[in-house]
């Protein structure tokens, strides 16, 4: 079972295979693992205990950041997100990041948002489109609010992490894009654009 995998200098958590969504480009599509790593497919998933173990099993002086980010949405364990969070921050003095969908609240029936606070350094949140429409078709998500309270997740999100981003994938149109670089400024949310790969 890969709990833990190293990429570009940093080290990326992989707690749950669970998600939401079924996204048009998600690279759990593309095979078994990313960047050289074992199968991140879980036969089960990692315990809070088995994830400190394996982190102190580990050189983490030797990693930039610790990433929430495998193959499923890290906040469908969003009590195991903030608890390992902290434990990483007080433990080893190492940055820590979410990649998430944004879509923690609707997940946990609950805002989430102030359950990151003092665990993770970063929340990068997939903006994935510029419009309603455009989200919905590309990220198909369980709920029609989705978009919605996405964007009302990074507004929490603001209140209590230090740095919020959103990020989109290059294969958007440039329409598209303008619409995304809207949102961003209007939430004055930093916008990264990303490779698909």
């Amino acid at each position: 079972m890969t709990i833990a995998y190293a990429v570009k200098g940093n080290l990326y958590l992989n707690l749950t295979n669970r998600c939401p969504c079924a996204c048009t480009f998600c690279i759990r599509a593309n095979g078994d693992g990313v960047y050289g790593s074992d199968s991140l497919w879980l036969e089960r998933e990692p315990t809070a205990e088995e994830v400190i173990a394996c982190l102190n099993s580990l050189t983490m002086s030797q990693y930039g950041e610790v990433v929430f980010c495998g193959y499923g949405e890290p906040m469908e364990r969003a009590a195991d997100v903030a608890l390992l969070g902290r434990y990483i921050k007080e433990t080893f003095a190492v940055a820590t990041r979410l990649n998430t969908n944004g879509l923690g609240d609707k997940i946990n029936g609950k805002p989430t948002a102030e359950l990151l606070a003092g665990a993770v350094d970063t929340v990068s949140i997939s903006l994935n489109a510029g419009t309603k429409e455009g989200y919905m078709s590309v990220t198909r998500p369980k709920w029609d609010d989705s978009f919605e309270a996405m964007l009302k997740f990074a507004a929490d999100c603001k209140k209590h992490i230090q740095s919020v981003v959103f990020t989109v994938v290059d294969v958007l149109t440039a329409e598209d894009l303008e619409k995304c670089r809207e949102i961003s400024k209007n939430m004055g949310i930093p916008l990264r654009i990303r490779g698909y790969d």
